[in-house]
């Protein structure tokens, strides 16, 4: 076990799929998204993945002020790796899902790998009748009828531009096309190796979740990679912890946090972001692994390091 490699643990702090109604644990205002961030890197979060929400609206958002609000408040006090989502929100243009990125170089950015159905809606029927604010419903209900877009040149854009500025990729793949089109951008020079590979399982619209799904997405990834990336598992809802322990039991890194499930047990909520570390944390160190430092993340991953970021 000496040689095992530590285990990286992401949490994604909110994200742009969950609305304040779901959970009163969700932080949906630029305060509670850098408190929850702080005390989930206190609580063993190397990685702390990161969408804006607006103070007002409560909506997510690209605006240059709440981003440069949320880092600096995060970084002033953990030395976690702040990784920025590239992905905004479904009905975001990609400019303005490089507007943040762009301005504050930071070290780590997420790269969604391909087009594809994105569907909240879903979740509307368990809060009929209960919203706290006017735009959640209509904007579940948008999803039904929307492409969540990451073309070739979106792909291109965001590889290109941020790399100008060092930033390293998470790439995110939903199915197991995702991973030929990142192979295509190996191919084709855009993409430094090693790379960070997500493997998503349990998204509307993308591969679903289950041991055997994720089997598939790990051999695909070897076959098409070979030894030249490390990867982690993000599964949604209720199958966040089960995934992320067959990941680790896998060699594998782990992504958890309130943006992927709101749950930390069959019909509890989570009390914050920091509950989910907790738990997976415990998961590693009861399987006689070591949790990774945000250094030793760094290192792993090959990362510019904090000092070289524009926050």
């Amino acid at each position: 076990m000496a040689n095992t490699p530590k285990v990286i643990i992401t949490c994604a702090i909110t994200g742009a799929s969950h609305t304040p109604t779901m959970s009163p644990h969700l932080p949906v205002t630029p305060d509670a998204i850098v408190s929850q961030a702080i005390e989930a890197a206190q609580a063993g979060a190397s990685i702390i993945h990161l969408h804006a929400r607006h103070p007002e609206t409560l909506r997510p958002t690209a605006d240059l002020d709440v981003w440069m609000q949320i880092l600096s408040g995060i970084s002033a006090h953990t030395d976690a790796v702040l990784n920025m989502t590239t992905g905004g929100s479904t009905f975001m243009s990609i400019e303005d899902r490089l507007k943040g990125p762009l301005a504050a170089a930071p070290e780590l950015c997420s790269c969604n790998m391909g087009s594809m159905n994105f569907g909240t809606y879903m979740m509307i029927n368990r809060y009929k009748g209960k919203w706290q604010h006017d735009w959640e419903e209509e904007y579940l209900e948008a999803s039904r009828d929307a492409i969540f877009r990451n073309t070739f040149a979106d792909i291109e854009t965001i590889l290109t531009r941020l790399g100008e500025v060092g930033t390293r990729f998470e790439f995110e793949c939903y199915d197991v096309g995702h991973l030929y089109n990142l192979a295509h951008m190996v191919d084709r020079g855009l993409v430094k190796l090693p790379m960070f590979v997500q493997l998503i399982v349990g998204t509307l619209g993308g591969i679903g979740p289950g041991p055997e799904n994720l089997m598939f997405m790990k051999q695909t990834a070897d076959k098409l990679f070979g030894q030249d990336f490390r990867w982690s598992v993000l599964a949604g809802g209720r199958h966040q912890l089960n995934m992320a322990t067959m990941a680790v039991t896998m060699g594998g890194n782990v992504r958890v946090g309130l943006e992927d499930s709101l749950y930390a047990g069959k019909g509890r909520l989570a009390t914050s972001n920091a509950e989910q570390v907790r738990m997976i944390r415990n998961i590693i160190e009861g399987l006689t692994l070591e949790v990774a430092t945000p250094d030793e993340a760094r290192a792993m991953l090959g990362l510019k390091g904090r000092e070289n970021v524009k926050f």
